[in-house]
């Protein structure tokens, strides 16, 4: 017990040392969430940026405007669905918005623009591709495996109903994505990085 104690003081003493916030710390710790909640507004179209952070004084508007520019990078993406499409469309703009070099940010746009392109063509078909190859290989598995088993293969099998192969399909799709994300996360630095 005695060890507890001694462990519990000296936690104690280091949280003594750490002190209490400063003002200024706690007005940041208030801002952020009004930042994300003004993120997730703009997002859905409900508000207009500009409008909305010129209400902050200066400090304030700093504190807020980082934490917007976080939450739209987080929701830009691959253009997976329409969705998504028109998300990340609404959060570059309004990441282009809140920065003051343009032209930088359009470099980098200019990139995440062939990406975006490369992956709806190109990497359409080699989803496509895949998935069909996916499909052979798992109904011919399902053949040799009825086959051993004495089953008659003349069975027809819906092979993209089956729950294995979805599971196996979304792998692959993860993998295939992955080079698309690796790509989205050194342009969303490269974002972060601009003024």
């Amino acid at each position: 017990m005695e060890e507890l104690k001694s462990a519990f003081d000296i936690a104690m003493e280091r949280a003594e040392k750490l002190g209490k916030a400063s003002p200024e710390e706690i007005r940041k710790r208030d801002l952020v969430p009004q930042g994300e909640k003004l993120a997730a507004r703009y997002l859905k179209g409900q508000c207009d940026l500009t409008v909305e952070l010129g209400k902050y004084d200066d400090e304030a508007r700093g504190y807020v405007a980082e934490s917007v520019k976080k939450v739209l990078l987080r929701n830009l993406d691959v253009p997976k669905n329409e969705v998504v499409k028109r998300t990340t469309r609404r959060a570059m703009e309004g990441i282009k918005s809140l920065k003051d070099d343009k032209g930088g940010v359009e470099n980098v746009y200019s990139k995440l623009r062939r990406l975006f392109k490369h992956y709806e063509d190109e990497g359409a078909q080699q989803r496509s591709q895949a998935y069909e190859e996916l499909k052979r290989d798992f109904y011919r598995n399902l053949q040799q495996l009825a086959q051993q088993q004495g089953i008659p293969t003349g069975i027809s099998i819906d092979v993209e109903s089956h729950p294995q192969f979805q599971e196996q399909w979304r792998l692959t799709l993860t993998k295939l994505d992955a080079q698309y994300r690796m790509l989205m996360e050194e342009y969303k630095l490269e974002i972060e990085r601009i003024t």
